[in-house]
């Protein structure tokens, strides 16, 4: 299913982050359109309603390196800062079996693909170079199915839709280029099957997946 906001939240986001030493103009700390590149930890895991196998050692979750890029555009207006925001980042989890056991997180047997944001994010300047914030919107998550051998050969995904919240902190290291921490939570409520060709997508389905991420950023202000 190709929604409209997941299309303005991929055409949101960029190829690459330019170069922190480049001389890109005057700008100010939290005011302005602004891109950076991210990276940290994500873990996807079965909601409270799902229950995927009986063996107390399956941790019904898949983990991995989670990277990508986001663009924003944020209004100062004295210590308060707004804006809205966008990203598509990717993460190398996927599931697997360990010893044996299936460790999936109720979904099958899967490979995380791209993962679309749109939202806005609310924040305070504590110092001249420190803010914190909150931030919440849409989230579009996407899993590829894999085939028995663990290959992504299937033809076909998960097409995940849900919501997103965090909170972080961003530090100004000068007027164009900062650096921040945050920590975000997904829910994804409803999905489908989105298949590749001309067969038609399946019917939207109940989902409950959790998903956690901490991320670490570095950008630049125009």
């Amino acid at each position: 299913m190709k929604k409209i906001l997941v299309c303005l939240a991929a055409g949101s986001a960029i190829a690459s982050v330019p170069a922190m030493a480049q001389d890109v103009g005057p700008a100010e700390p939290f005011e302005g359109f602004h891109v950076e590149g991210l990276a940290g930890y994500d873990v996807s895991k079965a909601g409270s309603s799902i229950d995927d196998d009986s063996s107390i050692d399956n941790d019904q979750s898949i983990d991995g390196f989670l990277y990508g890029v986001g663009a924003g555009y944020d209004f100062k207006m004295g210590n308060v800062v707004v804006g809205p925001e966008a990203e598509v980042t990717w993460s190398t989890a996927k599931t697997k079996f360990d010893n044996g056991d299936f460790e999936g997180f109720g979904i099958g047997n899967v490979k995380t693909n791209r993962d679309l944001y749109l939202g806005a994010r609310l924040g305070y300047v504590v110092s001249p170079s420190t803010m914190v914030y909150a931030k919440g919107g849409y989230t579009n998550a996407k899993f590829d199915v894999r085939n028995g051998d663990g290959t992504v050969v299937t033809n076909r995904d998960i097409d995940a839709d849900g919501w997103r919240i965090g909170a972080g902190i961003e530090q100004a290291v000068s007027n164009n280029v900062f650096a921040k921490l945050e920590y975000r939570y997904s829910n994804y409520e409803k999905g489908e099957l989105d298949y590749t060709g001309d067969i038609p997508d399946g019917q939207r389905f109940d989902l409950d997946l959790d998903r956690h991420q901490v991320v670490a950023g570095v950008g630049v202000r125009f």
